[in-house]
């Protein structure tokens, strides 16, 4: 019966008192826990409405009014760093959830039946790797027009192929261990050992991936919004803020500094907190 159990089960117990002695996990999962207070708290107080234009407080410097000044249509900065940051949680959400269902359906498909079966889903992902979130939201914009909703289909089908791949690859480690050829002999079949015994055992690495890309596609979310791709007026987003900031470089520098300063803290906490969960769920490690 020992052999029947998941490898997984023994790195959960004591995690989080291995967790708090974590530095980078501690500090990556506060910087994560900041952007998701951040996007929570805008929904119900902002210190000004990011709507409204007043030309007569254009580019203030910060102060007690206006904690980080105003931008060039009088909008108060802090507030719009507050709002922006829906945008970002918003796409990294929904794109990484298309990339994590999608291919890890994929992966566990291509890794129970093998055959013809594994190799053709694994050359469609080869061929989906080959078209980068930026180009294939291009593809789309041509054709629909852009918006957010774009730019989350293209980060999400960018998403697909990097969970099958490496669904596939955990998956098929699983499938030679001592427990699953058990559970083959009691008479189980693949689906059912997929279900019981694959797939909770490569939820570590799944997850680990989930933060790695959650702070990729806050990164692409920036890069389609500062080229007009993505979230699109009047919606505040972290990359059109250093895309209005460009040519104010010379009279108010500080307007890049801080959506691109939220951008870096974003993407830094997740990966921090994505090698500390490695670090903390990988038995190896601990």
């Amino acid at each position: 019966m020992s052999a029947m159990n998941p490898p997984f089960a023994s790195a959960v117990p004591g995690f989080w008192l291995r967790a708090r002695s974590h530095p980078g996990f501690v500090i990556g999962g506060v910087l994560a826990l900041c952007l998701l207070l951040a996007a929570l708290v805008s929904y119900f107080w902002t210190p000004y409405s990011v709507f409204e234009v007043n030309m007569d407080a254009k580019l203030l410097a910060p102060s007690g009014q206006h904690w980080l000044g105003t931008d060039a249509f009088g909008r108060d900065v802090s507030s719009l760093l507050l709002v922006g940051a829906r945008a970002s949680i918003l796409v990294g959400v929904i794109a990484v959830g298309i990339g994590l269902v999608v291919g890890t359906a994929l992966g566990l498909l291509a890794s129970a039946r093998r055959g013809w079966m594994e190799e053709l889903i694994m050359r469609v992902s080869d061929f989906g790797m080959a078209f980068p979130a930026i180009l294939t939201a291009i593809m789309l914009t041509a054709v629909y027009g852009p918006g957010i909703v774009n730019a989350i289909i293209a980060i999400g089908i960018y998403n697909i192929p990097t969970f099958a791949r490496i669904t596939r690859a955990s998956a098929n480690s699983i499938w030679s261990r001592d427990y699953v050829l058990a559970a083959r002999a009691c008479g189980k079949g693949s689906w059912s050992i997929t279900w019981q015994h694959v797939l909770p055992n490569i939820l570590p690495v799944l997850i680990v991936q989930v933060t790695i890309r959650f702070a990729i596609a806050i990164l692409a979310e920036a890069a389609l919004s500062y080229l007009g791709l993505g979230t699109q007026p009047p919606q505040p987003s972290w990359g059109r803020m250093l895309a209005e900031a460009q040519t104010l470089m010379f009279q108010a520098p500080m307007l890049a500094v801080w959506p691109g300063l939220a951008i870096a803290l974003a993407v830094l906490g997740l990966n921090l907190m994505g090698d500390g969960l490695r670090d903390l769920l990988d038995r190896r490690l601990t």
